[in-house]
């Protein structure tokens, strides 16, 4: 491994721990902390919220918290339930319908803490009436291999669900509801963090329908029945709504900026490119390895030595049955565009630890990649073509693992150019 990839590691880990779900949660937390409260949540980050909520609360605490499988933590009042994600599970659906329970009939003088993260909406299935938990599974699979981005997939979520959409807090009512979210998605829009159970969007008819048009989602016929008969979910305007609270406490910007104060210290001139970027993840690593060569060729737009850093949340439209994830398809076609172009070294991972179907974060590349799954016999341009990204960096021997972080404020892409 080169000094540059060990450099981008450490960018990596200062901008997972800016993202610290513990640290962040305790800079927020309400001043007193010695009533009841019932606590509900879901996402990577949301186990590791709950216990450190539950150390430092004076008063009783209960509650269920959905978490994906391996992600669990202990606490003595609140039940931590592991669960499928990517695909929703039954286990996923028994938190839903126990988050329901536990919200439902309290008064005017309770309180529910909502804590929220990235990967809930796979984990909060809970059908509405005449749909079941089968149809819920195959409009995920459905959403994840169509390439859409997060806005739009959650758009058709809200109004498949029973839960999602503001529907949480609206049957905690009226008590009071604060939500506290670790963000993952592109503008940090907290009624797009799991699909938004205590946060309702600003629905417009016609909706989920125009995201289906449009990204070609192909949906059962009892899905889409329900979406063009159903009504909207709950409006954001509507006065019901008037006295909960939001707070997005983390998210991919503030861990940009802390990697970028880790490059400066290492001499780099760093920018951040962009925290917000969607698309193609195979285009924009394009995209992006075009910047890098304009800066390696001609001091711009950025002066070497430069790194530059993104975040986001690219989408991988499924061309074939190939391992791999958005983060290392991204890193795969950049590996491509700068093959033999010295000087140029990049990292992509996803700050959960985990990127798309195997158990790494991401991976790193170099000028040299490509001609190294060359020559392992095979073909990094095919590979690529067959959603196979997994297999070229294995090949290639920069895979970038780091197990589960207990947070997730989506993708982290880094790349210097000496």
């Amino acid at each position: 491994m080169n000094d540059d990839f060990l450099i981008l590691e450490e960018m990596f880990g200062a901008a997972v721990d800016a993202a610290d779900p513990a640290k962040a949660l305790l800079r927020h937390l309400p001043e007193r902390k010695d009533m009841p409260v019932v606590v509900v949540g879901a996402g990577k980050a949301s186990a590791v919220m709950a216990a450190e909520l539950e150390r430092v609360w004076q008063g009783p605490v209960r509650g269920a918290v959905a978490v994906p499988y391996g992600c669990g933590r202990k606490c003595r009042g609140i039940e931590i339930i592991e669960a499928s994600h990517p695909v929703p599970d039954k286990n996923g659906l028994r938190a839903s319908e126990c988050m329901m329970n536990l919200v439902s009939g309290l008064g005017a003088g309770d309180l529910v803490i909502a804590l929220i993260s990235g990967g809930g909406s796979a984990l909060l299935p809970l059908p509405p009436p005449g749909l079941t938990l089968n149809d819920e599974q195959e409009l995920n699979r459905a959403l994840l291999a169509s390439g859409a981005p997060i806005s739009a997939m959650n758009r058709v979520r809200r109004e498949v669900s029973a839960i999602k959409g503001g529907r949480l807090a609206l049957a905690a009512l009226p008590a009071r509801v604060i939500t506290y979210v670790i963000s993952d998605v592109p503008d940090d829009n907290p009624a797009d963090v799991a699909s938004g159970p205590t946060v309702p969007a600003r629905p417009l008819p016609g909706d989920a329908m125009n995201c289906i048009d449009r990204y070609r989602i192909v949906l059962p016929g009892p899905i889409l029945n329900h979406i063009r008969s159903a009504a909207l979910p709950p409006h954001a305007d509507d006065p019901v709504f008037s006295g909960i609270e939001t707070h997005v406490i983390a998210s991919a910007a503030a861990s940009l900026e802390a990697a970028a104060t880790v490059a400066e210290r290492h001499g780099l001139n760093a920018a951040i490119v962009a925290s917000a970027i969607e698309g193609e993840a195979r285009d924009v690593g394009k995209m992006m390895a075009a910047i890098a060569q304009e800066v390696s060729n001609f001091d711009r737009p950025f002066r070497k030595p430069a790194a530059m850093l993104s975040g986001g949340e690219t989408t991988v439209t499924l061309r074939s049955e190939g391992r791999g994830g958005r983060n290392t398809e991204f890193l795969l076609s950049f590996a491509l565009a700068i093959e033999d172009c010295g000087g140029v070294t990049a990292m992509a991972a996803d700050t959960d630890g985990i990127d798309g179907t195997e158990t790494n974060a991401g991976a790193f590349a170099d000028g040299s990649t490509a001609s190294r799954i060359s020559s392992q016999g095979l073909s990094p341009a095919e590979l690529l073509s067959q959603n196979d990204s997994y297999q070229a960096f294995k090949a290639a021997g920069t895979l970038f693992e780091t197990g589960p972080t207990g947070t997730n404020v989506n993708d982290f892409r880094a790349i210097i150019v000496r």
